[in-house]
């Protein structure tokens, strides 16, 4: 619609620029159009974007807006053209009165970078009001023996209009009685009045009837016409007459109901009725006037009986006049000019313009937060305004044009500290006394990623049990970010580590939320003890910050592992056999339990026990040690064979053991231990290989003549103990046999032993021995007897 009007309004439009430049991040400027008046929604006014220099592109991305000085809202700005439009069809008699100039102002306000402009469209006057008179019929009453010359006010016409468009020229219709006398008083209003030219004679006519006509100056004229109905009487033929034609008075704003503004007087020349006045207003003066003042009609006192203000009025212009009681009543004319003084009676205004609700930590001092308008409608000293915040905030104002500040930010800003900031705002005149107004506004300040994540204990202990169930928890680690929003929240993770040369995320994950930690798997206290870990806690600031915390990983023992027997050893699941000799005394040591447990402290402290024996009175095993000794001698109707279970339980919670079958063979007088090799069974992984007969057929016949030895062992001791026991003195060869000398032949390198799935060198237990003497049957024989030496007696003796 704007463009449909542009070529007309072009020619009515009137463009005043005037740009000041105050401060290098804000600018000023002052822009002025012109307009006609009742022009149609939509109808163009100016390019804003052109004149004011802007990016038509970026007006709605700067936030492009105007700001009113009164509630009025009748413009508009096209964002997309930047064209200044009429929003509604303005009334300059309606929005502006008598006001010699309608100006409607605004201020233009731009952000990033934060720019502020003044505007201004006058409202120009177009003849679209005709002439009225008050009233349309005008009455008239005349003495007939009024002279020639003689004068009658008549009502002017109003004419809503101003300058060249209101009232110009009266006229009346033609009459040989009767012309008009039109006057301009010193306030530009125009007094008309009807002259008589030619004496009156009522017997020749009574009455008259005229039609007024007022004229106004514009293209094309307009008028309004009036009736004039004249009565001629007789007699009173004098009008009353004011002391003063026009009085001038001043009058304070702030004067109370009932002051007397100024007492007008008028006199009339007759005698009587016809001399006597009463005062009273004319028709011309408006409604509010006469809500204002008051007129005493009998004394002509005019006093206040409204509230005066200097900001809505400073002068007044009142009609009054005289009206005696003749008959036919005649009146006078008189003008009271009131003038309204000022007076220090409105406080300040505070108009925020502009004001940031956040501002962000980092701001650099100096940063605009706020544009701020202060005004006082009073005038002269009253109007001059101080405006000012307290000295105990980081911000203060500066001053950008009369009456306009800045918000700027004087020192750095914490959220941590201080996230909220009140201001008060204070602007106080220079009256007497003064008069002050205060405004507070709440800035907060938006938090900025300025602190890493805190952990409450940057090295912790953390104690697990070996075998725990994968996916266990084990800790929770807490981090604290005194930031907002993201920048407040907080991720974990692992810095990268090996734990037995395998990645620490195969062991260990920790819930980047919470910071739970699981494990993954089960640890093992055999192969791994305790580690270190490093937790990091990453915030989601940009950039991000982080701070890490150390946890020492104790792993705790369990009782998982039974005890391990390693010797006597089985051969291939079958029990182990040892060969006790049948002259064998009391507390002979037979053999001795060796066994190791995984475990450390309680879990690997070991005790033994017998749980099953062939003969419960034959033997016995140290509960500490291990060592089987006999309980008693060896007695004839021994059996030749003896088996015990022994049980070895560790002390653990719960208890686990492990058992041993240990077959003994009792002999008598053999000369060296058998070999437990003759005891070995071919693994079954190798059943089908042919050295499986080997060693059957090997074993079978080492067995036999094992046996045949002993039988004849036995009967040639029976045949010659009695005579060798007289003839001739054994003699002890008594050496100690370590076991473990055997053993380790046989199985494992001197001083360790290698259990294999244990991944240790077990060390060998104490060492134990059992002494052998010479038997008087080895002079006699091919081979070599021997016979335990009884402890008790010294080296040398049997």
């Amino acid at each position: 619609m704007a463009e449909l009007r542009l070529t007309n309004a072009l020619k009515f439009k009137r463009l005043d620029i005037i740009f000041f430049l105050f401060v290098s991040d804000l600018v000023f400027g002052k822009i002025h159009y012109s307009m006609r008046e009742e022009m149609e929604p939509g109808a163009f006014v100016g390019n804003v974007a052109e004149d004011l220099a802007l990016n038509i592109r970026r007006l709605s991305a700067r936030k492009f807006r105007l700001l009113y000085a009164n509630k009025r809202q009748c413009l508009e700005v096209n964002l997309e053209t930047g064209i200044l439009f009429a929003s509604e069809r303005i009334d300059r008699e309606e929005l502006c009165g008598q006001l010699p100039a309608c100006v409607l102002s605004f201020e233009i306000v731009v952000e990033e970078p934060l720019e502020m402009y003044r505007g201004e469209v006058e409202i120009l006057d177009i003849n679209d009001n005709s002439p009225s008179f008050p009233e349309s019929t005008i009455l008239l009453q005349m003495a007939e023996t009024m002279a020639p010359g003689s004068r009658f006010p008549l009502e002017s016409a109003l004419d809503p209009d101003m300058g060249t468009n209101t009232v110009t020229a009266y006229n009346i219709s033609p009459n040989e009685h009767f012309g008009l006398k039109v006057e301009t008083a010193e306030d530009g209003t125009q007094t008309v009045e009807l002259l008589l030219e030619k004496p009156l004679d009522r017997e020749q006519q009574s009455s008259f009837q005229l039609m007024l006509t007022a004229t106004d100056g514009g293209s094309p004229s307009r008028s309004g016409t009036a009736r004039i109905l004249i009565t001629v009487l007789d007699s009173n033929d004098n009008a009353p007459a004011f002391n003063n034609k026009v009085y001038k008075v001043s009058l304070m704003e702030n004067s109370r109901r009932g002051t007397l503004v100024v007492s007008v007087h008028a006199t009339d020349p007759d005698e009587g009725p016809n001399a006597e006045v009463t005062y009273s207003f004319s028709n011309r003066v408006s409604q509010k006037v006469q809500e204002l003042f008051s007129l005493d009609p009998r004394t002509g006192e005019i006093r206040v009986q409204g509230i005066l203000d200097y900001e809505e009025g400073n002068s007044y212009s009142v009609d009054v006049q005289a009206v005696d009681n003749g008959s036919p009543a005649i009146a006078g004319h008189s003008k009271v000019l009131i003038k309204v003084i000022d007076v220090n009676d409105n406080d300040p205004e505070i108009f925020l313009t502009s004001v940031a609700s956040t501002v962000p930590e980092d701001a650099a001092p100096g940063t605009v937060t706020g544009l701020i308008n202060v005004i006082d409608r009073d005038s002269g000293q009253n109007g001059q305004v101080y405006c000012g915040i307290p000295k105990n905030v980081p911000f203060k104002l500066q001053t950008s044009s009369s009456g306009h500040y800045k918000l700027v930010t004087s020192d750095l800003l914490d959220r941590e500290t201080t996230p909220l900031y009140n201001i008060h705002i204070l602007a106080r005149d220079s009256g007497s006394p003064p008069l002050s107004t205060n405004k507070s506004i709440q800035i907060s300040v938006s938090d900025v990623n300025d602190n890493a994540p805190r952990f409450a204990r940057p090295m912790d202990t953390v104690y697990v049990m070996e075998n725990s169930a994968p996916g266990a928890s084990i800790f929770t680690v807490t981090a604290f970010d005194p930031d907002l929003d993201q920048n407040s929240y907080v991720t974990y993770s692992f810095t990268e580590n090996l734990i037995l040369d395998f990645p620490l995320s195969s062991y260990l994950n920790v819930n980047s939320k919470n910071g739970t930690i699981y494990a993954l798997r089960s640890f093992d206290y055999e192969q791994v003890k305790n580690f270190q870990i490093q937790v990091q806690a990453r915030d989601a600031g940009v950039p991000p910050l982080s701070s890490s915390a150390t946890l020492n990983v104790i792993i705790l023992d369990q009782n998982d592992n039974a005890p391990i027997i390693v010797s006597p050893s089985a051969q291939s699941g079958s029990a182990a056999v040892e060969i006790v000799p049948q002259s064998a005394a009391q507390g002979y040591l037979v053999t001795k339990i060796i066994a190791t447990d995984s475990d450390s402290g309680q879990n690997a402290r070991l005790s033994y026990r017998i749980v099953q024996s062939s003969d419960p009175t034959l033997f016995t095993v140290a509960s500490n040690s291990g060592e089987i000794r006999t309980t008693r001698s060896m007695l004839e109707q021994d059996g030749t064979t003896h088996s015990l279970v022994i049980s070895v339980r560790d002390n653990g919670q719960p208890t686990l053991s492990s058992t041993a079958t240990i077959f003994f063979s009792i002999l008598a007088n053999v000369s060296e231990q058998i070999s437990e090799s003759s005891n070995l069974v071919s693994t079954p992984g190798y059943s089908f290989d042919l050295n499986l007969y080997l060693i059957a057929a090997f074993g079978s016949t080492s067995f036999i003549f094992l046996v045949t030895i002993l039988l004849l062992v036995g009967v040639k001791c029976k045949q010659d103990r009695d005579s060798v026991s007289r003839s001739w003195s054994p003699v002890c060869c008594c050496r100690r046999r370590n076991s473990k000398d055997a053993f380790s032949r046989a199985h494992a390198p001197a001083g360790t032993l290698n259990y294999s799935g244990t991944g240790q060198n077990i060390p060998f237990p104490e060492t134990y021995h059992y002494s052998v003497c010479l038997s008087p049957e080895s002079s006699k024989s091919d081979f070599l007897f021997l016979k335990p030496c009884n402890p008790h007696l010294s080296q040398g003796q049997c």
